[in-house]
């Protein structure tokens, strides 16, 4: 009888090499919080019903900084608010995920938020997307 060994499995992890990896461990080197989006989707389902209506809250109709988004920032930023990852955004938005990028840098940028989740606040609390609606 022989017996066939098979050979130990293997555990995959992420390339040292890898841009995602390398930037999470900058965002997290800086000071920053490293949030998956799908994460991000499931506390907003946990929260939504907590969130105010828009227009019913303190930052009913939109705030000055939010006026000097491009449009296509803005839409990002709808993207953003709905948990979308860059490269789902990209394939929604027909756009480079290079172009997300650059998008979601700018609009962080313009309203003064250090990162996504930041984003998603502002975008709910100044009543930019409606709880519950799809982008």
């Amino acid at each position: 009888m022989s017996s066939s060994t098979q050979p130990p499995r293997r555990r995959r992890y992420a390339s040292p090499t890898c841009p995602a990896r390398s930037s999470s461990i900058r965002a997290v080197a800086s000071g920053d919080a490293v949030v998956a989006p799908s994460v991000t989707r499931r506390l907003l389902g946990a929260f939504l019903r907590y969130l105010p209506d828009p227009g019913s809250g303190p930052g009913t109709g939109a705030p000055p900084e939010a006026k000097t988004l491009a449009s296509r920032e803005r839409e990002i930023l709808t993207e953003v608010a709905a948990g979308l990852s860059n490269a789902e955004i990209a394939a929604r938005l027909v756009l480079a995920e290079a172009t997300v990028k650059t998008h979601v840098g700018r609009m962080l940028s313009k309203l003064h938020l250090r990162d996504r989740v930041q984003a998603v606040v502002y975008a709910y609390e100044h009543g930019l997307v409606r709880p519950g609606a799809g982008p």
